[in-house]
């Protein structure tokens, strides 16, 4: 009731603020759907969940040489921001690497210059801008159009899990509504309260021997001629929709796109199958991962950063390997004694002194 309104006839406009537990709830929801996957289909079923943390357990397990900021929680939450985002990004600290939950960034010719960061608190969030050579910034399934983005392995098999969920979704209808293990028994005309009794009866006997007096009608002009009771099953037959097998390809679809081999999710796999399944994950899966965060790492770090799945995960044929050490001592024995440098004749291999370390 002050000046502005006695001249103009109204008053001064009212601030109105969302309550808590409106548009800062959406937007929570929101962040939290952005973080936990790109697509929202099938990021949260039990197979993907899996191959997820088959991909943290085993780069949290790998062998860091050349810095101590990989320190084993760092290297887990990267490998599941990896799995479900495609990329992970750390922001370098004093203390060590920090998280980041989401960002924004600018290039210069496909290659990120700054960023702007948010940092999860446990009393909120915070914003914090960085330079690239600040941030530890690993990205994997790049296409050429956006370079400086990755992609989530169930965004490049979209069809996969929308198939996933949609044959989990119809199973799921038909469990809730489906009258499976109900049956109809046919039965003469009686009155409503006898059919009712007599369904009560059924209830509650299993294992037991019902014995029903069948009766001889006749209604609408004739005799109905006396017939045993058949049930019939109304129970529906999915093997006719192939929805249990499509769901299982969908599931080994998913695997696949993991880089987990479908063998080692079926019921029936051997030991055998696991230990190529475990290194089928570690030799073409994580350890490419590791390669390009070794890269990374050495690029903003400024030296030298190494990082092995192969070794802690056990992903090697180990009689293979002790096989193939004794042929190659025995081997640079014979080029000693026969005058031949050992060096050159393992050149000839193509086995060079760094691909031996990197083996081992």
């Amino acid at each position: 009731m002050g000046l502005i309104q006695r001249i103009f006839g109204k008053s001064e406009p009212i601030e109105k603020r969302a309550s808590a537990s409106g548009f800062t709830a959406e937007i929570v929801a929101a962040r939290e759907s952005y973080i936990s996957g790109s697509r929202g289909i099938a990021e949260l079923t039990a197979t993907a969940q899996t191959c997820i943390s088959l991909w943290e357990n085993g780069l949290s397990l790998a062998d860091v040489s050349g810095t101590d900021l990989l320190d084993r929680r760092s290297l887990a939450l990267l490998g599941r921001s990896v799995a479900l985002r495609g990329e992970a990004l750390f922001l370098i600290g004093d203390m060590g690497l920090v998280p980041c939950s989401d960002w924004d960034l600018t290039t210069r010719n496909g290659i990120p210059r700054a960023y702007r960061l948010s940092i999860s608190e446990s009393g909120g969030g915070r914003s914090q801008t960085a330079l690239a050579a600040e941030v530890i910034h690993l990205r994997v399934g790049c296409d050429v159009a956006a370079p400086y983005y990755g992609t989530a392995p169930l965004k490049r098999a979209s069809l996969t899990a929308g198939l996933l969920q949609a044959v989990e979704s119809a199973l799921a209808e038909v469990y809730e509504f489906a009258p499976l293990g109900s049956q109809i028994v046919p039965f003469p005309e009686s009155a409503e309260t006898d059919m009712e009794k007599l369904g009560r009866g059924f209830r509650g006997k299993r294992g037991r021997v019902m014995l029903r007096e069948s009766v001889s009608v006749s209604a609408a002009g004739g005799p109905q001629p006396n017939a045993d009771w058949r049930p019939s099953d109304v129970s529906p037959d999915l093997s006719k929709s192939m929805s249990l097998e499509a769901l299982a390809a969908a599931r080994d679809a998913i695997a696949g796109s993991f880089g987990v081999l479908p063998g080692l999710l079926n019921p029936a796999t051997t030991g055998p199958m696991v230990r190529e399944a475990q290194r089928h994950l570690a030799q073409w899966q994580l350890q490419p991962i590791a390669a390009i965060l070794a890269e990374e790492a050495s690029r903003k770090l400024g030296t030298r950063v190494q990082i092995d799945t192969m070794r802690p995960l056990q992903a090697f044929d180990a009689g293979g390997r002790a096989r193939a050490m004794a042929g190659i001592i025995q081997a640079m024995a014979q080029a000693k004694e026969s005058g031949v440098d050992p060096a050159a004749a393992l050149k000839l291999v193509d086995w060079t002194s760094d691909g031996m370390s990197d083996q081992t």
